[in-house]
């Protein structure tokens, strides 16, 4: 043991004629390591420890230890178990703190992807609050995009369920949501399919515009609106029995408006709620056009009548003063689309046959009504192999 080594570690004294493994145990090298070091020794004749903990005068330093045997017939003195030490404190020291930040950046990414996670999820509730051309406007739009107001043409539909308030009293509330849920499920698909933008339920009141914030021009926008209200109308016809079933002994019976005219659109309310929503006559129109009509019919106003004129067939009604107006009303009832209009594009889900009878009572999983359709043939078909 010579000087240079006596001097890096001051802990081990004036040891003299002390095996190396004599050094090891001064040093405080645990019995595990001292083990490692004695059995790979005798197997390999050398071992390499790369990281021994010592500590010198309170100080905890890293060291790597290469020790071999050795014989050497002209330096007697090397014969032996030879042994280094060298110092690698500052190398982990450096390892730890890029180790450390890598930990710290994983957990980063992980608090991340968890906040990801729950704004993914709070945008796809809160998605079901708006109306999808609202929900985009939000989310891609400056706050002055958003919060700006606009004059527009629109064309405004109201429906609402006739005697509905009599039937909330009579259901049991899981039976009322079943039906009012289902109802306004349906006609929310349609009313997103043909572009128009849902303003808000008013218990089963429904209040959808065409013409904001997306436009193809306002004849197409009251073509477009005409036609949600032929495809409510026929899909709660579709949906009669299944009502029925739930305990509507007459069904829904749905009476709806139809007005065209200018609006003020946008943002309205206070600091601490908005309501994205059409402020004008139209709405006003739309909705007494809605009270006026028979159950089960459409109501349409002269100005929606002369812009579809061309591809809607309608009958005049008559005239009428809505409550709130100064000026006669000319108003029509929309009697279904011309042969030769090419509005259609989307297909309606239900089949009456000969002997079977499909109504797809939720459309917006039609693959999972078709999978529910596959498992009742599947039992069908056991059913006859048994009989």
């Amino acid at each position: 043991m010579n000087d240079n080594f006596k001097s890096f570690f001051p802990i081990l004294g004036n040891v003299t004629n002390a095996s190396l493994l004599d050094v090891l145990e001064q040093l405080h090298i645990p019995g595990k390591q001292i083990d490692t070091f004695v059995t790979e020794l005798e197997g390999k004749g050398f071992v390499l420890l790369p990281e021994v903990h010592v500590t010198i005068e309170g100080q905890e330093k890293i060291y790597s230890l290469l020790s071999t045997h050795t014989k050497d017939l002209d330096f007697s003195y090397l014969n032996g178990v030879q042994g280094q030490f060298v110092d690698r404190t500052l190398e982990w020291q450096l390892k730890k703190e890029r180790e450390d930040l890598l930990e710290q950046k994983l957990r980063d990414r992980e608090i991340i992807e968890e906040k990801s996670q729950q704004l993914e999820h709070l945008a796809t509730r809160l998605a079901k609050y708006l109306s999808p051309q609202i929900y985009s406007s939000i989310f891609s739009q400056s706050d002055d995009v958003v919060n700006r107001h606009a004059r527009k043409n629109l064309t405004l539909f109201f429906s609402d369920i006739v005697q509905f308030t009599d039937l909330s009293d009579t259901l049991e509330p899981e039976r009322l949501a079943l039906v009012i849920n289902s109802y306004l499920s349906e006609m929310t698909k349609i009313a997103i399919e043909c572009g128009g933008t849902i303003d808000k339920f008013i218990g089963d009141a429904v209040l959808v515009f065409f013409g904001d914030p997306e436009s193809e021009g306002e004849v197409k926008d009251a073509l477009k609106c005409v036609d949600m209200a032929l495809r409510m109308q026929e899909r709660a016809a579709e949906l009669q029995g299944y009502w029925r079933k739930l305990g509507v002994p007459n069904g829904l019976r749905v009476r709806m408006g139809i007005a065209t005219g200018f609006c003020t659109v946008g943002n309205f309310g206070s600091d601490q709620r908005l309501d994205y929503t059409v402020l004008g006559s139209p709405v006003n129109l739309a909705a007494r056009l809605q009270g006026a009509a028979d159950p089960d019919t459409i109501l349409m106003d002269q100005s929606t009548q002369s812009l579809v004129s061309n591809a809607v067939d309608a009958t005049f009604k008559g005239e009428m003063t809505p409550r709130g107006f100064s000026r006669t009303v000319s108003y029509y009832e929309v009697e279904g689309l011309k042969p030769n209009s090419d509005i259609r594009t989307t297909q309606a889900f239900s089949h009456f046959g000969e002997h079977v009878e499909v109504n797809v009572i939720d459309s917006s999983n039609i693959r999972a009504a078709i999978e529910e359709l596959r498992q009742i043939q599947t039992q069908f078909e056991k059913q006859l192999q048994n009989t």
